[in-house]
């Protein structure tokens, strides 16, 4: 058995999320059928984490150990043959016997675009989520600033319906950059818990609207609550950007 990594770049507009579901057109069903064909091998793709639908991935890592040798080059134009054209193999190449996509992550980055105009750009509308109300870029980089830092993120996630060991992450970066109508928030941390970029998103939507100060984002933080009082921002603006190794360091 050789043990490939497999570094992925999709459009999610078209699934139901990374992870494969019954009765549902998923990334990672679609990767490791066409690594079936390809192989002849029932190999299992195990993915980094999970991306919702809607969601996009500029750079998804996945493993796989398959039995027959085969280049990694040839694997990766195969693939990407096989494939529908808003998935592409960006990488194979063989990995560590015990390199693992999920276990093997030191960190995640994310990054959250919002279009803050009165009218979206047609051709951005998948990719953007638009929010027309003018937004505080100032104000939600204050309310951003008071969450960096190790801390326990229950008030930031959504029952996953499988159990969590901890709800503590280490967020290294929640910054907030404005370039014209385009908002950016880019979260960074050593993992992140289910809708936990998207629940960060919505309440910094929120600062920006004057609904929410850091005081009161220091507070949510403090109760470990989920409440109303973070929304949970549309998919379309999420990407997973990177997922870091320590042998990419």
């Amino acid at each position: 058995m050789a043990r490939y990594r497999f570094d992925i770049s999709y459009d999610g507009t078209a699934y139901a999320g990374w992870q494969i579901q019954p009765r549902h057109r998923t990334v990672q069903q679609l990767l490791q059928e066409a690594v079936g064909q390809i192989t002849g091998e029932k190999a299992i793709i195990h993915g980094s984490g999970r991306t919702d639908s809607g969601v996009h991935a500029r750079k998804q890592v996945a493993h796989a150990d398959l039995e027959g040798a085969i280049r990694p080059m040839l694997l990766r134009r195969g693939l990407n043959a096989l494939l529908p054209a808003d998935i592409r193999v960006l990488q194979v190449k063989r990995a560590a016997p015990d390199f693992h996509a999920r276990r093997s992550a030191v960190g995640k980055e994310y990054r959250y675009f919002i279009w803050n105009g009165i009218i979206v750009p047609p051709f951005l509308r998948l990719y953007r989520t638009h929010v027309s109300e003018k937004l505080d870029a100032r104000a939600m980089a204050d309310t951003a600033a008071v969450l960096v830092g190790r801390h326990d993120f229950a008030a930031f996630t959504a029952n996953p319906n499988r159990v969590v060991e901890s709800t503590v992450r280490n967020l290294t970066e929640l910054s907030v950059r404005k370039h014209g109508m385009e908002i950016v928030i880019v979260a960074r941390a050593d993992g992140f818990l289910y809708k936990m970029v998207r629940s960060l998103a919505g309440l910094l939507i929120r600062a920006g609207t004057g609904a929410v100060t850091p005081a009161d984002a220091r507070a949510i933080l403090a109760s470990r609550v989920r409440t109303a009082r973070v929304p949970t921002a549309p998919p379309e603006g999420l990407f997973l950007w990177d997922v870091v190794y320590g042998e990419d360091r």
